[in-house]
């Protein structure tokens, strides 16, 4: 059976407050929420360009001004789920489905530019997960742990209370390998969270059964919002390393990660992240930037080559650069 932890948190631990910042916490307050801006397509994934602020502040105005008994769905597309939905229609249907497509990679933020429609940053489940935290525990939200490796979900509940100790916790539950196969066993699972009734579910199964998951049962669960975070909780429970914060400056987390586990991610980086990028030429070629009427049937239809979407790339490029020189004569 899946393994639940009885995990509350005293209600009598308040922040305090401390100028605009709070005892616990290691975030601003978070600003007046924007409206979400328009999403875009990487191939059949969505994105919204949203950054971190942002983004936190619409989901708290979101729960708290909640009207409709569906969860809101938050997912993190990368260069990796982008190529998994490129072949999986049932994860791209997931992914489609989310309320909140947050860029989790710097792979899609570069392609965003390419395509034209710039993101401001990278969002990542990890950082979003925590921000969320730190909010839930000044509004006085509850936040339930799934998966994650056993002991992950109420290590990183102990954690994250210890530094916010505000934070309502509704449960943790580390389901065993397959549940999701078993009939009685998602069972169980679904009822542990509906009698826990988080306002915050986050859901650490790993892509792309994560996101099948969430798509699949959120619907007729009585959560508020339900998040996507991979290995977040892993991470926050200490029993696996994040890779260091420099990395992610510099956008080589993706680099650090391969070089500590090159059997489990060389596949998923070098062959995936071609994928990807081929992808993201075959959309470039194909929208506003041009391309033949018969370029566009073999954009269509699957049928173009790397070979030839490369030569292509280069002719429209050698072709803009060519206009714009004639433009300054």
């Amino acid at each position: 059976m899946a393994m639940i932890s009885p995990f509350v948190t005293p209600c009598e631990n308040r922040l305090q407050p401390l100028g605009d910042r709070y005892v616990g916490e290691h975030f601003p307050l978070s600003p007046a929420p924007r409206p979400k801006p328009s999403r875009f397509f990487i191939n059949r994934v969505p994105v919204d360009r949203m950054p971190m602020n942002d983004a936190v502040a619409w989901v708290v105005l979101a729960l708290k001004q909640r009207s409709s008994p569906l969860p809101l769905l938050i997912m993190g597309p990368n260069a990796y789920l982008v190529t998994l939905a490129a072949r999986d229609q049932r994860f791209a249907e997931a992914l489609q489905a989310a309320d909140l497509a947050l860029p989790d990679g710097i792979s899609v933020v570069m392609a965003s530019r390419l395509l034209g429609a710039p993101i401001p940053e990278r969002v990542t489940g990890g950082d979003m997960m925590e921000r969320l935290c730190a909010e839930a525990a000044r509004h006085g939200l509850s936040v339930f742990f799934l998966g994650g490796l056993p002991g992950a979900a109420i290590g990183a509940a102990e954690n994250l209370v210890r530094r916010y100790p505000a934070l309502k916790i509704a449960g943790t539950c580390c389901p065993p390998l397959g549940f999701e196969k078993e009939p009685m066993e998602a069972a169980h699972v679904r009822q542990i969270i509906a009698r826990a009734r988080p306002d915050i579910l986050c859901v650490a199964f790993g892509a792309p059964k994560q996101e099948i998951w969430m798509h699949e049962n959120c619907p007729t669960l009585p959560v508020g919002v339900a998040i996507s975070v991979g290995a977040a909780l892993d991470t926050q429970a200490g029993l696996r390393r994040r890779a260091p914060r420099w990395t992610h400056d510099l956008s080589i987390e993706w680099l650090y990660r391969l070089i500590r586990e090159p059997r489990r991610l060389w596949r998923r980086y070098l062959v995936g992240n071609s994928h990807f990028i081929y992808l993201t030429l075959r959309q470039w070629v194909g929208g506003s930037r041009g391309g033949s009427p018969d370029l566009q049937k073999q954009i269509h239809d699957g049928s173009l080559t790397f070979s030839q979407l490369r030569n292509s790339a280069a002719e429209t490029a050698a072709g803009t650069l060519q206009a714009e020189a004639q433009s300054t004569t």
